[in-house]
């Protein structure tokens, strides 16, 4: 589907970068989720940069998922980040 992500890369801080099929590309903070429930295990840096897709949706190897629909109401367009903010670093540990 046109929503579909294509492309998903972590960056620092606890946000990926993602790109859907029909072009859109933001930043989606993942740091509201990290307190609750399957999200808890994504605090681990190395497990969150293995962040990838499957059938569309950002996925983790562990079933955690963010369906697409999702993504695109909470992410932030790329044309309003500047570029500093794409940096890939590992991100930072989880704020409480």
């Amino acid at each position: 589907m046109h929503w579909d992500v294509k492309t998903v890369k972590p960056l620092s801080d606890y946000r990926i970068f993602v790109e859907t099929e029909d072009g859109r590309r933001g930043i989606f903070d993942v740091k509201p989720y990290l307190d609750h429930g399957v999200f808890r295990e994504l605090r681990d840096t190395h497990y969150f940069n293995r962040v990838g897709i499957l059938f569309g949706a950002v996925t983790w190897p562990h079933a955690q998922d963010i369906a697409p629909e999702t993504l695109l109401t909470e992410m932030i367009p790329i044309e309003s980040i500047p570029n500093k903010a794409l940096q890939t670093n590992a991100p930072q540990a989880a704020r409480r």
